[in-house]
This record gives structure tokens, C-alpha cells and sequence, in this order.
């Protein structure tokens, strides 16, 4: 087998990362993590004709290698076979961005969100926002159109992680409307986090001084307004919370946010954050690995290759985000003070041309034409929103009602 430099410098951080793997299961995670981002997609047959290629070995022995590694231990050859138990590998995935994230910048969004893939599988995922994009740290795959509460998965996922993150960091966990509960809220909560989960304008809420419930309609009236303070929403099942509400110029709709920080703590801006794991799943299907093309029909082979699918995206965004944070910035200060785009400025951060993950596949492809060392980046977070993204028409996104 030939050896090349690049590859065994990334099979080397993959099994840093993923310590509690045996080796070959890291090494082969590294080789489809590796693949996945030199050849922008997760189909095994290009992933395989790649490493082919790049070890010097048949197209056939590496795709039954990579294939067998998302295999149940059942469907393998010989009586020392392991069946890779993704669940394992969640908090390591989390700790991984963690270490690689600045220690003078001690708070995190989580985002979680449900997805489809066509009529096939449900994913769950959570996953932490970064400049535009997202990483998922934990997800189940379900099959789709198949009865069965979501709340057990939900739980189960918050807590393979919940020893990931240290206790003094602050970790805000957004969500849409779609995903709202009671027990999510409590949950997470429980924790040590804080939520932020984004209710629809049905229903009534009482502010803490007052007597009578009122309409969530008449928080925010109208476009321009803001509310924010502690209530109790809902006359049935009632929550005591602070309630973040806010409704700018181009959205159809208010934000109502519930969140047990107080209104002095939160802004209702911050719940933006969560469209970037709508942009994560476009990375992992089109717009990146092309996960839309995969053949596989087993949930739990599916759950093990997105596995591989997230060190990849972890490993892209790292590299793009630094990359990102290092463009210089744009500046006024040589035009006249006449310039037209002096008088055009909306004194909001200008739009990136680039996506970070778009950027990382591109440094790290021209690093190693270069023959160069691998590339290894830094997560450099960006400051929390102060006003609400620009509205913008995103591609539609599957969805499915939780049960």
C-alpha cells in the first residue's frame, strides 16, 4: 500500500479525536472523511475509486473496506468483527470543535432541526452553528412515513452530549416552531443550557404582572415592534418564562421566542443563528457530499456514514472559518465622503461571497495540489447577531411534522 503524507497525517488527528475507536475503525473513518472532501460527494463508488487510486490498491478491496465499516457486525465476515455504535462517538465529535474553538469565547448555539431524505429516513439532528454553516455533533435516522415518537430520540441525543460541554460555558439550544414542547423546554433546562425555541402566535400568555391572560397576537402588533419579559405562556400547560418578541420589516411573521435567561441576558436576535443548520443540511446534500444520491435503505448504516459525513463537515468548516476570519475587511475610509456606496452602506456586515464551507474544500484542495502540509484549522466564531438577518428566499427544505 502506498503511503501518502496527507492521508496519514489525517488518519492520525481523526484517531486523536475519536480515541475510544479501534484503530481500524478511526482509520477508516479518516479514509471516508478524507475521500468524502476530496471528491465533493459520499457515494461509495467515487469515494472508493479515489482511495484506489491515491493507496494503490484495487477499486474492490477499499469499497468493501469502506462499506463494511457502516455495516452491522452481522453482516460481516469472521468472528472478530465490531458493529461501530455511533452513539459513542457524539461527545468526542463535540469536544473535537470544542478544542479546536477559542477559550476567551466560552458560550455556544446548538441548533436542532428534522430533515428528510426524500420518502426514506427522518433525521434528527443537533448541531453547533458556525459563520453561516453548521456541524452536526448527534442525529438518529429514522425511517420515514412510520409512526413513533420523536421525544425519546430527542432526549437520547441531549444526552450523549450533555458531559461534552463544560459547565461554565453558556450553550443556547434554538429551535423552530415545528419542534416546540414543554418537556423539550424543561429538558433542556435540566442541563444547564438555555433555551430558545420559537413558538407559533396561537395561544395566550400572561406578563408576571399582570392578572388576565391576552392573545400572543398582541405582543407585537405590528411590524417594527419589540417586547421582551418574564410571562406565563399558555393557559394550558402552562410555562413560566421569558418571552423574546420581535417582528422586522420583511418577515411575514413575528418571533416569539421562550428562553429562561431574562430579558436583560437574551436578545430575540440571537434566534437567527438557527437558519445556518438549514444551510448544513443544503451542504450535505447538494450544495456538498450529494447525500441526496446515496443508495443505502438501513437506517442504522445510514446513522454510521453520517458519521463520516460530520468529521468531514468539521473538518472543511475549520479550515474555511479560519480562513474566513483572516479576509481583510472592507473599508470606506479611502472613498470621498460623497461616494455612492458611502450612501448605500446599511451598516450591516456585507454578505459573504464565499460560504465557509465552500472556502475550506477549497483551501484544502489547493494546499495539497500544492504539496503542502494538511491543513488543520480553528474555529473563529463570529460576535452574536444584534439585528435579524436579512431575508433572503433559501431553497425549500424537506420537512415532516414531529409525531
Amino acid at each position: 500500500m502506498q503511503e501518502n503524507p496527507a492521508l496519514q497525517s489525517w488518519v492520525k488527528t481523526v484517531s486523536e479525536y475519536m480515541p475510544h475507536l479501534s484503530k481500524p475503525q478511526a482509520s477508516v473513518l479518516a479514509l471516508w472523511s478524507f475521500g468524502i472532501v476530496m471528491t465533493r460527494g459520499c457515494g461509495l463508488s467515487s469515494v472508493s475509486a479515489f482511495l484506489a487510486r491515491l493507496l494503490g490498491q484495487t477499486e474492490g478491496t477499499v469499497r468493501q473496506r469502506l462499506r463494511e465499516w457502516y455495516w452491522e457486525a452481522a453482516a460481516k465476515k469472521g468472528p472478530q468483527r465490531q458493529e461501530l455504535d455511533v452513539t459513542t462517538c457524539f461527545a468526542p465529535l463535540l469536544r473535537w470543535v470544542l478544542s479546536w474553538w477559542p477559550a476567551d469565547e466560552p458560550r455556544l448555539a446548538l441548533a436542532l432541526d428534522a430533515s428528510t431524505l426524500g420518502a426514506r429516513f427522518v433525521i434528527l439532528a443537533i448541531s453547533v452553528v458556525y459563520r453561516g454553516c453548521a456541524i452536526p455533533v448527534a442525529w438518529v435516522l429514522l425511517p420515514a412515513n412510520q409512526a413513533g415518537a420523536w421525544k425519546p430520540h430527542w432526549l437520547a441525543l441531549f444526552t450523549h452530549l450533555r458531559e461534552a460541554v463544560p459547565p461554565t460555558w453558556t450553550v443556547i439550544v434554538l429551535a423552530d416552531r415545528g419542534l416546540y414542547a414543554r418537556w423539550l423546554y424543561h429538558h433542556i433546562v435540566t442541563l444547564g443550557w438555555h433555551p430558545f425555541l420559537r413558538i407559533n402566535i396561537g395561544g395566550k400568555f400572561r406578563p408576571a404582572e399582570a392578572q388576565a391572560f391576552r392573545p400572543l397576537t398582541t405582543v407585537v402588533p405590528h411590524v417594527g415592534c419589540a417586547w421582551s419579559g418574564p410571562v406565563v405562556c399558555f393557559k394550558h400547560n402552562s410555562l413560566t418564562c421569558t418571552l423574546l418578541a420581535r417582528w422586522d420589516a420583511g418577515y411575514a411573521d413575528p418571533w416569539l421566542i421562550l428562553t429562561d435567561l431574562t430579558p436583560e441576558q437574551a436578545e430575540a436576535c440571537w434566534y437567527g443563528l438557527r437558519t445556518w443548520i438549514e444551510c448544513s443540511f443544503k451542504d450535505i446534500k447538494r450544495g456538498g457530499w450529494q447525500w441526496q444520491y446515496t443508495r443505502i435503505t438501513h437506517p442504522e448504516r445510514a446513522t454510521r456514514l453520517w458519521l463520516a459525513l460530520a468529521v468531514a463537515t468539521l473538518w472543511v468548516l475549520s479550515v474555511g472559518g479560519e480562513a474566513d476570519a483572516t479576509l481583510p475587511a472592507a473599508s470606506f475610509d479611502a472613498l470621498p465622503e460623497t461616494h455612492i456606496a458611502r450612501r448605500r452602506a446599511t451598516h450591516r456586515p456585507p454578505p459573504r461571497l464565499l460560504s465557509c464551507f465552500r472556502r475550506g474544500c477549497i483551501v484544502i484542495w489547493v494546499t495539497l495540489l500544492a504539496q503542502k502540509p494538511l491543513p488543520l484549522g480553528r474555529f473563529c466564531p463570529e460576535p452574536w447577531p444584534d439585528t435579524p438577518p436579512l431575508v433572503k428566499v433559501l431553497p425549500e427544505k424537506d420537512y415532516v411534522a414531529p409525531p
